[in-house]
């Protein structure tokens, strides 16, 4: 059983000289992060499709079983809203990767309904059988009547990723950071089932990590199920400043693992450098 856990970005200013060393070369950071979880949200992809050498150099950091969930371009998603596409690009620049794409990750823009269904449909259908595909849906009529949807993306292959908000938008916000999250992140309804052996979940909590651990509570069996099932399920732990995310996703990790002493544990991370160690070039 493998539980894999990560965050929504591998380099953050706030880890610096607490996760990861300080002023860590920009090619080193991901190689850091990969100490501290086994997965990671592409979300750069979203904006630009990156250089095939840059891809190359991701995986050169990384063992074969971390995981990318690795986000669709906007262009396609947001701007074409899945048509008349060619992702041809894309896919040459992502194949470095190999393995460790763990999902390719299309998320939909809220205007896109269940009217629309047939769209995603047809795009699943046209697009590279081998690979792996995971679909987000913010329109919330997908979540009253979830069979539709849920139909196609069998047939498909593909996963239903959850954005889990509720426990975030329970209580008002009480910090900048989470006044910023307030205006900006979704209000989602839960969703709790698996389409796949691949589910993936993304969790929102508070800036106060023993908030975000109380609201995290209902998914550790959740998960714990899925690993009992042969499921091999991938966890985003957020918050709104992602000061303590890397910490707090093996904290879920040791959680699922206290149900389930079998769960193969998280690398470990490597020791920082002293603060009054002068830096090196190599």
């Amino acid at each position: 059983m493998r539980l894999h856990v990560g965050c929504a970005m591998w380099s953050l200013k706030a880890w610096q000289g607490r996760f990861v060393d300080r002023a860590l070369p920009a090619g080193e950071r991901l190689r850091a992060y990969a100490g501290w979880c086994d997965a990671v949200e592409g979300n750069t992809t979203f904006y630009a499709t990156p250089a095939r050498e840059t891809v190359a150099s991701w995986a050169a950091q990384t063992s074969p079983s971390f995981r990318f969930v690795v986000k669709l371009p906007k262009t396609v998603t947001h701007e074409r809203r899945l048509t008349d596409v060619d992702l041809g690009a894309f896919w040459h620049a992502m194949e470095p990767l190999g393995p460790r794409a763990h999902a390719y990750w299309i998320q939909l823009p809220g205007s896109f309904g269940p009217g629309d269904l047939s769209v995603l449909e047809t795009f699943l259908r046209r697009l590279p059988a081998h690979l792996p595909y995971a679909v987000e849906v913010r329109h919330r009529d997908f979540f009253a009547e979830p069979g539709p949807l849920q139909a196609v993306l069998e047939k498909a292959g593909a996963e239903w990723i959850p954005f889990d908000t509720t426990k975030f938008f329970a209580h008002p916000p009480t910090s900048d950071a989470e006044r910023d999250a307030w205006t900006k992140k979704p209000r989602m309804p839960l969703r709790t089932t698996a389409v796949t052996g691949r589910p993936i979940i993304r969790y929102l909590g508070r800036d106060d990590p023993a908030a975000t651990v109380a609201g995290w509570q209902p998914w550790v069996p959740i998960v714990a199920g899925w690993l009992r099932e042969g499921r091999s399920p991938t966890v985003f732990l957020h918050t709104p400043d992602n000061a303590d995310a890397p910490s707090l996703a093996r904290q879920f990790h040791d959680d699922v693992r206290a149900i389930l002493p079998s769960l193969q544990p998280l690398p470990t991370p490597a020791p920082l450098a002293s603060p009054d160690e002068p830096p090196t070039l190599f």
